[in-house]
Order: structure tokens, then C-alpha cells, then sequence
């Protein structure tokens, strides 16, 4: 009794945290969250490449990513009830509905999935020897098992990341630049920190990220080349932003720009996460929230 006193009278004197510390709880949880993506991909890369071995029907089953790729809830469910193609033919449609709606599968649709799943499991394919691919069946629920495990990894540190994040004071600024959502602007915070003189200009920060271009000139000779030395995390993180920002008007008018200019898709992305990494800067500095309008000025008005 007398110790939960204690640990409520602690808690209720325990100083809150400062942005500083938020900042860096979000880079520490934001950086664990894109390693764990990663390995997800990687793991999904390794199961994919196995089954292409001895079981192409469940590749014709679960294709892309998402609710119909091999990484979501009822494609792991389903193939670890059926690690090999004569398991998967002998399959019922109770069965296969059951373990549907073991994985959180609504049941509207639930007929359709099932008659699709069977059609495609019962389709005639090469087979490797039965012994065989009940060896490769056990090689894949140990796959199915680490894929699981990577899955719920990366989604417990998405969560964690995302109240982090809505936390700090600087999430409302970044969040409403457009391409940017709750996971991509940890990210980006996670990167750029919110220590105001970290950077000496928007030019330091654009280097940083690679954004900006190198300038290598001798005699006559004059190269434009992409930055090699950045910060990798931040430059993967710019190229989903730069080609999320382009289901915006002003953002996608700069990028046609670009390359009706002649530049090619990966010049003119990277010269649009230049473009919005400057006003991020310009921003954070000012504590404003993006303004199209004042990021992207019309090149008549510019000119005049």
C-alpha cells in the first residue's frame, strides 16, 4: 500500500518532458519503426523467393502488398494452415472461411475470397517430389513465423511512433505540408531534430539531406551531379515525400516543369524534396505551417 503511494506521489511530481526530449524519443522510436519495415520487406522478399521454388499458386494468391500481399493477416494465416500446393487443393470452403475469419477477414467478401483462393489453389502447376515439398512446407511456416513477428514489430513501434510524434509541437507544422503523413513526418523530425541552430541555412539542411545537387567544375568541364555523402534515412524518407507531394497541384506543376526542362523522373523528385525541404526550413524557423501559395510562387509572378 504504502509503496503504490509512493509511485503515485512520484508520478504526480515527475517533471513533464521537453520538446528536446520528445524529439529525441521520436527519432529513437521513428528509426526502429523503419528498421523494422525493412526487415519486413526483407522477409517478405525471402518467402516470396522460396515459394517461388514449389508453390506458385501461392504467389498467384497473394501478389503486391497491403490487404493482398504476402505480408497481411490472412495470407500468413492461410499459408500456415497450408504450407504446400496439395495441402492448399484439399482445402474446403469451410475451411478456407474459417481461416479467413481467423485473420480478421470481414465477412463481406468472405464468398468471393474463397471461391477465388480455390480456384486458384486448384489449378494445375509444376510439382516438386512429395517429400520435398513437405521439407520446403516446414521452411515455410518458419518463414510464415518470422514474417509474423516482424509484422507485429512494426506495427507496435508505428503506434508508439505516432503518439510520439503528435506530442512535439513541431508535428503540426510538418504534418501539414502536403506528402508528408504522421509515419513520414516522424521521420523527417527524426532527422532534422528541432534544434533551431543545427543548420546554419536551408543550403546546410538540403546538403544534409542530398538534396542538393554537387557542382564539379574544371576548365571547360561542368558536372551536375546527385550528393553521394547524406543522410541515407532522410533522403529515403524525401523520395516518398517528394512522390507522395505529387497528388498536389503545385508540387505536381513544379515537377512538370522540371521535366518539360528536360530532366529526368529521379532529377526532377529530388529538385521537388529540394523545393519542399527549403520551406520546411523556412518554416520550423518561423513556426508557420506550409502556404502554397507562398512556397510556390507562379513563374509570372516570379518574373515580374
Amino acid at each position: 500500500m504504502l509503496a503504490n503511494i509512493l509511485r503515485t506521489d512520484m508520478a504526480a511530481h515527475r517533471p513533464l518532458p521537453t520538446d528536446s526530449e520528445l524529439a529525441q524519443s521520436v527519432a529513437v522510436l521513428a528509426r526502429a519503426h523503419q528498421d523494422a519495415v525493412w526487415d519486413k520487406t526483407q522477409m517478405v522478399n525471402r518467402l516470396r523467393s522460396h515459394l517461388r521454388e514449389y508453390y506458385p499458386a501461392a504467389l498467384a494468391a497473394f501478389h503486391g502488398s497491403g490487404t493482398l500481399g504476402l505480408d497481411s493477416a490472412h495470407a500468413r494465416v492461410v499459408l500456415a494452415a497450408a504450407p504446400t500446393p496439395a495441402t492448399a487443393a484439399r482445402l474446403t470452403r469451410s475451411q478456407l472461411r474459417a481461416l479467413l475469419k481467423r485473420a480478421g477477414r470481414l465477412r463481406r467478401g468472405i464468398e468471393a475470397e474463397d471461391e477465388r483462393l480455390r480456384e486458384i489453389f486448384r489449378t494445375d502447376h509444376l510439382h516438386q517430389l512429395p517429400q520435398v515439398e513437405q521439407a520446403m512446407g516446414k521452411q515455410t511456416q518458419a518463414l510464415i513465423q518470422q514474417l509474423g513477428a516482424a509484422c507485429h514489430s512494426a506495427d507496435d513501434l508505428a503506434a508508439a511512433t505516432e503518439e510520439a510524434f503528435l506530442a512535439h509541437p513541431d508535428a503540426e507544422i510538418i504534418t501539414s505540408f502536403p506528402g508528408l503523413s504522421i509515419t513520414s513526418g516522424a521521420r523527417v523530425l527524426a532527422e532534422v531534430g528541432d534544434d533551431r541552430e543545427r543548420f546554419a541555412d536551408a543550403r546546410a539542411l538540403k546538403a544534409y539531406a542530398g538534396a542538393a545537387p554537387v557542382t564539379r567544375a574544371s576548365g571547360r568541364s561542368h558536372v551536375v551531379v546527385a550528393r553521394a555523402v547524406k543522410n541515407q534515412r532522410l533522403a529515403s524518407v524525401g523520395y516518398m515525400w517528394a512522390f507522395a507531394a505529387l497528388r498536389t497541384q503545385e508540387p505536381r506543376d513544379h515537377y512538370d516543369r522540371r521535366r518539360a526542362g528536360g530532366e529526368r523522373h529521379t532529377a526532377a523528385l529530388r529538385n521537388l524534396f529540394n523545393k519542399l525541404l527549403g520551406c520546411l526550413y523556412h518554416c520550423l524557423q518561423n513556426g508557420a505551417v506550409y502556404d502554397a501559395e507562398r512556397a510556390f510562387i507562379p513563374p509570372v509572378a516570379l518574373a515580374a
